[in-house]
């Protein structure tokens, strides 16, 4: 069941990157603000509390990461959670539930509605529009016009809820929450392989929601040094 919001997968060590050092290529990754990782032994635990759009976890708000070796290398597991796919998820179960309210409400109060419109509909045919005055003909007034069939298909909905807006809703997260779900974890993979070969940057942007050059470094010089010496992280300071 869990498998709708959670990730579970592996990504082989790259040659030359020794198990123990696959923290620190990681380190990068956990230097954001708003951040909490701890470091035991072979296992990396985060948390990420509001992080911003520029985030490359940003999806993935908590897990745990672990390195796991074997005889012919080592490899790393990680089993990763992410809220917003959980809520893309139960979005269109929301918006059908409000569509099937709609056509409740109409199954319930159809019978009244019809009773008001049939009612109305026989005093317009009692008021049907008569015939011009010879002087209103003389000045070329148009005669009256019946009701046409727009008019009368506006009059037939009204008073009657509609159900689309809500399966078109659910039809659109329905499609966010497919797409997302297959298309989330091929990039966490492939930033987490960035990573582990190197090529990943600490994240830097100019605004308030990062630490600046400096404290980004700083926080990922901290993680490193904990994954060295084998000692838990909890919260990082700064």
């Amino acid at each position: 069941m869990d498998r709708i919001w959670r990730v579970r997968d592996s990504i082989g060590l790259p040659d030359g990157v020794p198990p123990d050092a696959a923290f620190e290529r990681l380190a990068p990754l956990f230097a954001t603000r708003g951040t909490s990782c701890e470091v035991t032994g072979d296992t990396l635990t985060y948390n990420k509390d509001n992080p911003a759009a520029q985030d490359k976890l940003a999806t993935f708000t908590s897990g745990t990461l672990r390195v796991e070796r074997s005889g012919g290398g080592a490899r790393l597991d990680y089993d990763v959670g992410s809220a917003a796919l959980l809520l893309c998820f139960l979005a269109p179960l929301l918006f059908l539930a409000f569509a099937q309210l709609a056509v409740l409400a109409n199954a319930l109060h159809g019978p009244q509605v019809e009773e008001a419109r049939s009612e109305g509909a026989a005093g317009e045919e009692a008021e049907e529009p008569g015939e011009l005055h010879w002087i209103d003909r003389m000045l070329g007034a148009p005669a009256p016009e019946a009701k046409d069939q727009e008019d009368e298909e506006e009059d037939e909905d009204e008073g009657r809820h509609s159900p689309t807006p809500g399966y078109v809703l659910a039809g659109i997260f329905a499609a966010v929450y497919l797409v997302g779900r297959f298309l989330e974890p091929w990039l966490l993979k492939r930033t987490f392989r960035k990573a582990l070969e190197g090529e990943l940057e600490p994240a830097r942007t100019a605004g308030h929601q990062y630490e600046n050059h400096d404290e980004a470094d700083a926080r990922a010089a901290r993680l490193v040094d904990a994954t060295r010496r084998g000692e838990d992280l909890g919260k990082p300071r700064g």
